[in-house]
């Protein structure tokens, strides 16, 4: 079975701020940004859920801490925070017409995510760095992961072989 998370292990250790021995990534998404962070001679220095960003949960009123996914800077003295999110999961859930459990789990976790986003974009702002949401299409505009294979299209069927008399 293919795993998604693991242990990374950077080849620049001195670029990573934090504990370079305990670098988790939790998609293939974020393995492949840690690579390229690690590798990027532009940037100067990274980091992985080192930034903690207090936010409001509109639903339940109560503060929560956001882990935000990556913290790069570049040689430039640009600072970009940035969260990794599938693009489906960036825009509200589609309405099936009927109010499923799907839908209203999918609902609360995309106000969750613009909750989180909203304190990240003005945390950043504070400290003169940027916010970006990193999607699937920012990954692999950006070379950081390589475009999915096109779909191929199916075999014709295949004709039964005649029977012999």
């Amino acid at each position: 079975m293919k795993t998604y998370s693991g242990k990374f292990n950077p080849k620049n250790p001195r670029k990573y701020r934090g504990d370079y021995t305990k670098i988790v990534y939790r998609s293939m998404w974020e393995r492949h940004c840690f690579r390229w962070c690690d590798e990027q001679t532009d940037v100067v220095s990274w980091s992985s859920e080192e930034v903690i960003v207090p936010y409001l949960y509109e639903v339940d009123k109560k503060y929560h801490r956001y882990f935000v996914d990556l913290k790069v800077t570049f040689k430039n003295g640009k600072t970009l925070l940035i969260e990794i999110k599938p693009d489906v999961q960036t825009r509200p859930p589609k309405n099936p017409g009927k109010k499923t459990k799907r839908y209203i789990t999918e609902g609360l976790a995309y106000v969750k995510n613009m909750n989180k986003w909203k304190a990240a974009k003005s945390y950043a702002a504070d400290h003169k760095w940027e916010f970006q949401i990193w999607t699937e299409h920012t990954l692999q505009q950006m070379g950081i992961m390589p475009k999915p294979p096109k779909k191929m299209k199916p075999l014709p069927p295949m004709k039964k072989p005649k029977k012999k008399v």
